[in-house]
């Protein structure tokens, strides 16, 4: 039996990948912010809660030593992220941006996901099969965000692509250091949920299955790559 833990999984793409991934015959954690709405969502999906808070590292630690004890962890997913908006839920461009708006979407995005990972690594590294899947972002392509004439590069945000650009950069490095296990970068598509004030042009559904894809490798699958549902991206 694969068990998973997906962070920021009371909703939107996380929620999805959850149901999809209790449907496929793993045992899931919800890891949730929110106690209450996460144990709302793994009632209804036949999963397990695990309260998480990725910017607190007692929060973290807590989790994965409950996780420890109900057996151990095969597969991370680094779902949990922020974007930082203005009024009318419009993106803070280079002339708004300021050093805390940064340091706020850092700090879930990229610092999050650090926190987590290395709280969870020894679990994933008792594993006979370890994956992470890290959830970044089509905007973290410096390529994609460099080529006019594309929605990425029409993108007028900072902070967000900065973030994920960084995630990537985590990704390949953890990689490198653990080649026993798949850990890859995805990109969901622009997906209609909470982050963006469901501005998306994709459903959930169709955002989550690069997601489910790569949370279900063996030890012969990718690592170090960054990937959409149509294949590898460019960094």
């Amino acid at each position: 039996m694969t068990t998973t833990l997906i962070t920021g999984a009371n909703k939107g793409l996380g929620f999805e990948t959850a149901r999809r991934l209790v449907a496929a015959g793993h045992t899931v954690w919800i890891g949730s912010r929110d106690a209450e709405r996460g144990r709302v969502a793994a009632e209804r999906l036949g999963a397990r809660l695990v309260q998480l808070d990725v910017t607190d590292d007692a929060s973290v630690a807590a989790a994965a030593k409950a996780v420890e004890a109900a057996g151990g962890l095969d597969v991370l997913v680094n779902n949990a992220g922020i974007e930082s908006r203005g009024e009318g839920n419009t993106v803070v461009g280079a002339a708004e941006l300021t050093a805390e708006a940064m340091r706020e979407t850092f700090d879930t995005n990229v610092f999050g996901t650090v926190r987590v990972t290395h709280a969870f690594l020894p679990l994933l590294l008792r594993s006979a099969a370890p994956v992470v899947v890290n959830v970044s972002s089509g905007l973290a392509s410096l390529t994609l965000v460099s080529t006019p004439g594309t929605p990425t590069h029409a993108y007028p945000g900072v902070a967000y692509p900065a973030s994920k650009a960084a995630v990537n950069m985590v990704t390949l490095q953890y990689a490198k250091a653990f080649p026993g296990m798949r850990i890859n970068a995805v990109e969901p598509g622009y997906t209609a949920t909470d982050l963006n004030g469901h501005t998306g042009i994709q459903t959930v559904e169709q955002g989550a299955e690069i997601i489910v894809r790569m949370a279900q490798l063996g030890p012969d699958g990718p690592t170090g790559g960054y990937f959409d549902a149509e294949g590898p991206l460019p960094w």
